[in-house]
């Protein structure tokens, strides 16, 4: 099995988003860290060259692969603001009807700019898969 490129590192992860280029986005990544770290209880640590992430949980799968991710992280993309939702979506669908504009996928949540979503309502997000994740994996 090839070995995973997304594990933590040593590198800070303010010293990352320091590097963004595009001063919003970056003003953006520090209001999330604030969010991911309040709700977590963890402090950031950069998972592979670009996920800040928080806490750490344990997965195995059916086939036998395993391995650890953030409990809830972000990445600053170019296109977009790149939010890790671990347990997905599907009991998060009301909130995702008041959130604004936004994407996902099976457990990404894609927004372009804090100012397009209602940062109570991501908050609230935040807080609930955190909360949940650690039901599942305390």
């Amino acid at each position: 099995m090839a070995e995973l490129k997304t594990k933590p590192t040593q590198v800070s992860a303010e010293d990352f988003l320091n590097k963004i280029p595009d001063e919003d986005k970056r003003g953006d990544s520090f209001t999330l860290l604030e969010m991911m770290r309040q709700a977590s209880g963890f402090e950031p640590v950069m998972w592979g060259p670009s996920i800040v992430g928080f806490g750490t949980y344990h997965y195995r799968y059916a086939t036998g692969n395993e391995g650890d991710m953030p409990i809830i992280g972000f990445s600053p993309r170019v296109q977009a603001l790149t939010l890790y939702i671990m347990t997905g979506f599907d009991e998060y669908e009301e909130l995702l009807k008041r959130l604004g504009k936004h994407k996902t996928s099976k457990a990404c949540l894609y927004i372009k700019r804090l100012s397009d979503v209602d940062v109570d309502v991501l908050k609230e997000l935040i807080e609930k898969s955190v909360a949940d994740m650690q039901k599942i994996n305390p």
